[in-house]
């Protein structure tokens, strides 16, 4: 597929999921998502992590701490680097239906830090991938609904996430 193509593609896939935000209980829904991805369903989980298994569970909360941290880092930098618009910055069709973090689209920094924790939890507690697989998945199919990303910057941070928790667990031996 051609360069210009794929854009031309990926730029309708935006505006259709953005135009499926504007309905209020889906927007309500996905901004709910969105904002709990913003930190604190994961500083909640690493609390409760914490309080659930003592000293083991402060091991996997501080594990992945640290790889919040390493994806923050990362993330900004990509940011900095790509510098790539919103798509609601690109496109007067989609619209930006909650306020955005920071001024660029690339990667999905919601969606990097959700498969990061992910990666991370599941190696220590894989009895929660009921909660956690769903809910990262809702992180990263909000960020398009909501305006903020397209879908390549949701998958590429997906792979980036990936890579970090794999890279992450690999340093720790908890893999």
């Amino acid at each position: 597929m051609r360069p210009h193509a794929f854009v031309h593609r990926e730029t309708r896939w935006t505006i259709a999921a953005n135009r499926w935000g504007h309905r209020a209980l889906v927007r309500r829904c996905f901004a709910a998502v969105s904002r709990l991805g913003d930190g604190l369903f994961w500083y909640a989980l690493m609390g409760a992590i914490v309080l659930a298994d003592g000293y083991a569970g402060l091991v996997a909360s501080t594990h992945m701490a640290a790889t919040g941290l390493a994806a923050l880092t990362l993330y900004k930098l990509l940011k900095r680097w790509t510098k790539r618009p919103r798509p609601f910055a690109s496109d007067r069709r989609i619209r930006a239906l909650v306020p955005p973090l920071d001024e660029f689209s690339f990667p999905s920094g919601h969606t990097l830090h959700a498969v990061a924790f992910t990666g991370v939890a599941l190696a220590y507690y894989p009895a929660l991938a009921w909660l956690l697989l769903p809910f990262t998945v809702s992180v990263g199919v909000s960020r398009v609904v909501l305006g903020l990303h397209y879908p390549s910057d949701v998958l590429a941070a997906t792979g980036v996430g990936l890579v970090l928790a794999m890279l992450s667990l690999s340093i720790a031996g908890a893999a």
